[in-house]
């Protein structure tokens, strides 16, 4: 769509999106206007006429002035048209109009010449997202019955279809309320299509340097060079029209001039010229682009506004970006052999994928893998991840025959909630692997699209463990628990073996180990240190025997009698036969077995060698064991079911939300008695409260409610004070509910606020529950005790949203406070299924109303006999577009 296009008043930026094809490339989806009218033209009349027929049940060879006024004028409310665009151009159109409250019909047109793209189905989805938020649950739509093209969009979108023939008609009809099977089938395209598209960049057959000079040490000469170097396997070219050839390569004016399919062009140019290339690219039809030129959004303003205009440019014509100041990729694969990359030398070959953001990283990381002979599969730096992200890459790894592991270095996370579900996906079948400080405003590097967090880091590391993810804290750390994960058995739990040749350094082990969290089960068993090989690998053929060890862990120091060389070999050899995992403390030595001082690169790995992993540190060794360790166990655990939603009112909510937001503009705090209401969509019972201002209100209102009552102050100050009491529990007559208001009243002015009358709940364990609308985030649940356990000492839960069974349990037992919940010293076990539910309602709430800015239930009484929810404050705000939305989209 052209910028200088005049939209309608009402027209809903917030449904535009980039979507990633069944093919790899890029579309973009986008509300239809009515300045498309030409565009719509232009579509119809390079459709088949079986094309025509299929869609409008007649030969209408053209549209009249009528029929694209129709088609093109919408009110984006009872009707609602989406197109999917390449290159400004048409290629798709969805509408729904609506039939009643609940129903609208829907029908598609895709473009002949992108067919078998998926385009349907994306339009399908955005259609019934945007029609659930709208309050509609049902599509309706008649087919002709020869168009199986589009009757498979309908059964293949995982819905429950029901059809019926009348008049030669198909009248389809389906609710659109998403199910586990339609989730399931939305999570797998998304998955694919980006699998695909990241594949065509890391398996190129062509490869364009454009800006190769014959000048040595400049970018572009470098790149090249390292790529004809490293031997890749497909076609190389270089587009510099100043040169016929460099380094031997054949020069073109051009990336269109090239005479063949340019899959990947490697941009080493100055900035300004980016634009004119990515076009030329556009043109020649090139998947992807690798832009390792920098003085983009990291160099400022202008920078900024370039770098916008390049994504949109490469979005509009179907390309990925990988970059700007991008370190370049590499893949060790023997078919591709590619290091379109800064790095020198070829990384050695073998499992481990890994992913950085800058340059400076993406050494730092290579050459930590080359001196630990660690071999790698895939590399990928983004740069200022204008496009390409560590989310795409984890879904390539995911499969990727060749990855055993993952490694991310994420300086920052654009969209996290996204890398979440991807990152749990991806753990099951292998370890991931992040480097990252937490969420905060500070260190995000220049460049990066970040939005402004305002949860507290302790929720970013939450979101790792939920997802299984192995967080660490440095580069170092990240290739210890590597060398583990792909040479070494899955630890079967966590008892282990200590065997060395030195006591002290036994001794020192043993402790770590405890502080790890491991069980030592056998030893510390140690042989003297000037023992020879044999008598040091019979006890550690002992510990490998020993039905009690699930792991061993050697330490050894010189002068154990025959070189280092021959007792690693020797241990291999004794490992080789074993299931259970070994480690090595070895001082001095970093690595992996043979490999630590060998070095050569190893081609054609089809299954990861077993060696052993070797550090310098008891510390080292133990903390890689005992990471690798609770991966196993997240993988053996049970992953949870989805948490039902009987008795939830969605589109209720919504009423009651928009109604408020109308009322008071784009913010508002909902009323006690509006909490009420909407917390009651969703099946949570706040308890009903009077407002009082006097003595006599107060007895009156406990007349209305029932003896006993509780008298408490609503005051912030009285709530916020340890050693203030703001409440007088258990008043069973009028007599004491007057004295108690008079009472607190009088003790109490100082700090002002209302009183409040309520019905006495049982005693229990009070909680505080809450869920917050973050930018970065998106919604974020949190659990604690009320009080000062929770607010001063922030002994606080967190998850992100959407949670299942087992989330939302370990939810309630990650605070240190939690053994209050099970019976404490004497006192009774609460009811923890009445209280997950809760937790579980509210997780729902916050995930399908965005515009719930922060919802707190407080307190939250949880009793032997259920809970009682006793206050609620909702506070409501109109939020920016979440970056993981339920439609597939690049963000």
């Amino acid at each position: 769509m052209d910028e200088a296009e005049v939209l309608p008043a009402n027209y809903p930026h917030e449904w535009e999106a980039d979507v990633v094809l069944r093919d790899g490339s890029v579309g973009h989806v986008r509300p239809i206007t009515p300045q498309d009218e030409d565009r719509v033209r232009r579509f119809h009349s390079r459709q088949s006429d079986e094309s025509i027929y299929l869609r409008f049940f007649a030969p209408l060879r053209e549209l009249s002035p009528r029929d694209l006024r129709r088609f093109t004028h919408v009110d984006y409310q009872d009707r609602v048209a989406l197109v999917v665009t390449h290159r400004g151009e048409i290629i798709g159109i969805g509408r729904y109009d609506k039939i009643d409250t609940h129903s609208a019909e829907v029908a598609f047109n895709i473009s002949d010449h992108f067919q078998g793209r998926g385009i349907g189905s994306v339009l399908l989805e955005h259609l019934a997202d945007i029609a659930r938020e709208a309050g509609l649950t049902r599509f309706e739509a008649e087919v002709l019955p020869q168009n199986q093209k589009m009757l498979r969009v309908f059964a293949d979108a995982g819905y429950l279809v029901s059809r019926r023939v009348e008049d030669g008609i198909v009248q389809v009809h389906f609710d659109i309320e998403p199910t586990q099977a339609s989730e399931s089938v939305r999570l797998s395209r998304e998955h694919r299509a980006e699998s695909i598209s990241i594949s065509a960049l890391l398996a190129p057959k062509a490869i364009a340097v454009v800006g190769a000079g014959r000048t040595p040490g400049t970018v572009g000469h470098e790149v090249l060079r390292h790529l004809r170097d490293g031997g890749f396997t497909g076609q190389l070219y270089v587009v510099n029209p100043s040169a016929d050839e460099v380094l031997g390569i054949a020069s073109y004016p051009s990336v269109s001039s090239v005479p063949a399919q340019v899959d990947i062009a490697v941009l080493a140019i100055p900035a300004h010229q980016a634009l004119g290339v990515v076009e030329d690219c556009a043109g020649a039809g090139v998947h992807g682009l690798v832009v390792i030129s920098a003085g983009f959004a990291e160099s400022g303003k202008d920078g900024q506004r370039l770098e916008k205009r390049l994504l949109r440019l490469a979005r509009d014509s179907g390309m990925r970006v990988v970059g700007p100041a991008s370190f370049g990729l590499i893949n060790t694969s023997d078919q591709i052999s590619m290091n379109a990359s800064l790095a020198p030398v070829m990384a050695p070959a073998g499992h481990f994928g890994l992913f950085a953001q800058s340059g400076p990283l993406g050494i730092a990381v290579l050459e930590s893998a080359a001196r630990r002979s660690l071999g790698i599969s895939t590399f990928a730096s983004a740069g200022n991840r204008l496009d390409v992200s560590g989310n795409d890459l984890m879904q390539y790894w995911m499969d990727d025959e060749r990855t055993r592991a993952v490694g991310l270095y994420l300086e920052s996370m654009g969209n996290p909630r996204k890398f979440s579900r991807i990152a749990r996906r991806l753990a099951v079948s292998k370890p991931v692997i992040v480097i990252k400080s937490g969420a905060s405003k500070y260190g995000v590097p220049p460049g990066h699209r970040v939005r402004a967090s305002r949860v507290e880091p302790e929720a970013f590391t939450a979101m790792l463990t939920q997802a299984g993810v192995i967080h660490v804290d440095d580069i170092h750390e990240m290739f210890d628990v590597a060398q583990v994960l792909i040479h070494q058995p899955e630890p079967r739990g966590n008892r282990v073996a200590i065997v060395g040749n030195s006591v002290q350094l036994c001794a020192l082990t043993a402790q770590v180990a405890e502080a790890q969290g491991l069980t030592i089960t056998h030893g510390p068993s140690s042989v003297a240190a000037e023992a020879p090989v044999e008598r040091f690998a019979r006890k550690v053929a002992k510990a490998l025997a020993d039905d009690l060890v699930d792991s061993v862990i050697l330490c050894f120091t010189p002068p154990l009698l025959g070189s280092e060389q021959e007792a690693i070999a020797l241990i291999d050899d004794l490992a080789a036969d074993s299931d259970k995992a070994m480690v090595a403390t070895m001082i001095g030595t970093r690595g992996v077995g043979a490999l630590a001082t060998a070095g050569p690169r190893v081609q054609g790995l089809d299954q990861p060698p077993r060696h052993l992993p070797l550090y310098m540190a008891p510390e080292d060794a133990v903390r890689a064991l005992a990471a690798a360790t609770r991966y196993a166990q997240w993988r053996r655990k049970d992953k949870g079911e989805p948490l039902s939603r009987a008795g939830i009112d969605r589109t209720g909510a919504q009423r009651i939300i928009e109604a408020a937001l109308a009322d008071q503009g784009s913010g508002a705090e909902l009323t006690y008695e509006q909490c009420q209401r909407l917390l009651a969509t969703y099946g949570i019972d706040l308890w009903s409260r009077r407002i009082v201002h006097t003595a006599d209100e107060a007895v009156a209102a406990a007349d209305e409610l029932g003896y006993p009552v509780v008298v408490k102050s609503l005051s912030e100050l009285v709530r916020g004070q340890a050693t203030v009491q703001g409440v007088r529990v258990d008043l069973g007559s009028a007599g004491a509910v007057a004295e108690a208001f008079t009472s607190l009243s009088e003790r109490l002015a100082a700090y002002g606020g209302e009183f409040a009358v309520q019905r006495m709940a049982h005693p229990g364990v009070s909680t505080v529950v809450t869920g917050t609308e973050d930018a970065l985030f998106g919604p974020v649940v949190t659990f604690s005790l009320a009080g000062v356990v929770g607010e001063v000492l922030r002994d606080i839960g967190y998850r992100i949203p959407p949670l299942n069974d087992v989330d939302v349990v370990e939810l309630m037992d990650s605070i240190k406070a939690a053994p209050l919940l099970h019976g404490y010293r004497g006192t009774p076990q609460v009811n923890r299924s009445a209280l997950e539910e809760v937790i579980g309602r509210l997780s729902m709430l916050s995930d399908d109303l965005p515009e719930l800015a922060s919802v707190v239930l407080n307190p939250v009484v949880a009793h032997p006999d259920g809970v009682d929810v006793l206050g609620a404050t909702i506070r409501l705000a109109r939020p920016a577009k979440r970056k993981d939305i339920r439609r597939r989209a690049l963000t």
